[in-house]
């Protein structure tokens, strides 16, 4: 019994860490996936969460501080001060030395310090608000490109397992038509260029079957990184190409305007020129005065010896409050030198953003134009399919007939591969061309 329970287990164990490991994803729930494990996300997620500790720490800089100071001093060999003789009754014009003060002292303090006013700190608040926002739109940005990443990765996917189907398929087919003409040629009713014709044409289909076989591979892998999937791990594909490629079919879509401030990229110009305003403002800010109060308190103490734990040790306490301003009276025209540059770096963003603008309306008008485009590739390879199918039968009907010669099927049959990979890579390219639209029409942001 035990023997058959260990046996059991060794069967049982492997097929649920296959389980575990693979993973069954349409392409909604692939980019779901995604967005969740993608290392690019996961990083742009951690640059939000240190932009809000950021902000803050610049918060923190203008409430209350408190601080304290402990210090002990042993003069290994004490200071001597130079002081009237006479004091002493001593000759007049003449000095004594001596020395003041204890060998040992210790003192303990703690001050609480407020900015009163500080104009540095007042558009650090700002800035630490934009810093936020930049790092929040880039990381959906990255979102964004992922989601993009995504579906043309799962497109090229598809297209490698469906094309390295259709080449078995035709693999298939090809053997048994080889098998068909060289029993005509025993027969002796082709010619042995028509077998030789055959075997040159299985053999660069078979060059395709095992060349699309490590491509699907290399597709899959790609895809497996982009969601953030350990190679090792099995991915298997829930969609198939067709399907998605008529869910894309959206013509509709090229009559949608763009909300361009919506735009991802246009709010990230926007918070350029925004950051680089503030730091207009912050240089103009270091020509203001700065207002600080503070109060501070402490205990000190003196021997010559080391005896501050005593209870004899006495101890003289002291306060102190106060308000310090600080003043910048000239800085050798560094102020001005560096708010001209900060002036010339905000031209320069609100000439960015322009360009972002009219940029984005371009590739606008290119994305409608190449949808378009794809979506009658599409329709046109489609049909060319079909024809290539019908041709490529009835070619194969007359050469067995003896009607059509090997070279009418050859050039039929290779019509057909090139109509076959036609119309995946129109597919692909539906997809990914209403993803590039969706892109620009800001229709990816989750």
């Amino acid at each position: 019994m035990k023997n058959k329970l260990i046996l059991l287990l060794t069967w049982v164990m492997p097929i649920i860490a296959l389980a575990q490991n693979s993973h069954s994803l349409s392409l909604e729930e692939a980019i779901d996936y995604a967005l969740e494990h993608n290392t690019k996300i996961l990083s742009a997620q951690k640059s939000v969460l240190s932009a809000e500790y950021e902000r803050r720490k610049t918060i923190a800089t203008g409430l209350p501080q408190i601080k304290g100071d402990l210090t002990y001093n042993n003069w290994l060999k004490q200071q001597v001060s130079l002081i009237p003789a006479e004091f002493f009754g001593g000759n007049p014009g003449e000095f004594a030395s001596v020395t003041f003060g204890t060998k040992q002292n210790v003192g303990a303090s703690a001050e609480l310090s407020q900015q009163l006013f500080n104009g540095s700190y007042l558009v650090g608040l700002q800035a630490s608000k934009v810093y936020l926002a930049i790092s929040q739109n880039a990381k959906e940005k990255v979102e964004i490109e992922v989601v993009k990443a995504v579906t043309s990765a799962y497109a090229n996917s598809l297209m490698a397992d469906e094309s390295t189907q259709i080449a078995e398929r035709n693999l298939i087919d090809i053997e048994k038509n080889l098998g068909d003409i060289e029993g005509l040629f025993r027969e002796g009713m082709v010619e042995e260029e028509s077998v030789e014709q055959i075997k040159i044409l299985k053999s660069s289909v078979e060059s395709n079957f095992n060349n699309g076989q490590r491509m699907r591979d290399l597709a899959f892998n790609m895809l497996k990184l982009v969601l953030g999937l350990k190679i090792d791990e099995t991915l298997i594909l829930s969609d198939n190409l067709e399907s998605l490629a008529l869910q894309n079919l959206n013509i509709d879509l090229v009559n949608q305007d763009l909300n361009v401030e919506q735009h991802i990229d246009f709010r990230i110009a926007k918070n350029q020129e925004e950051s680089n305003a503030l730091l207009l403002k912050l240089e103009k800010s270091k020509a203001l005065p700065q207002l600080n109060a503070f109060v501070n308190t402490g205990y000190n103490g003196f021997n010559d010896a080391f005896q501050f734990t005593s209870s004899q040790q006495q101890w003289f306490g002291y306060s102190l409050a106060g308000i310090r301003m600080s003043i910048p009276i000239f800085s050798s025209l560094g102020r001005q030198a560096a708010t001209n540059q900060a002036r010339a770096n905000l031209d320069m963003a609100r000439i960015a953003l322009k360009e972002t603008q009219q940029k984005l309306y371009f590739e606008l008008d290119s994305a409608k134009s190449n949808f378009q485009y794809a979506i009658e590739t599409y329709y046109n390879n489609q049909e060319r399919l079909l024809l290539a199918e019908r041709i490529s039968k009835k070619n194969q009907i007359k050469f067995l007939e003896g009607i059509a010669t090997s070279f009418d099927l050859l050039q039929a049959q290779k019509q057909l591969y090139e109509a076959q990979y036609n119309y995946l890579n129109a597919m692909t390219e539906v997809i990914n061309k209403k993803t590039s639209l969706d892109t620009i029409l800001n229709n990816l942001s989750k």
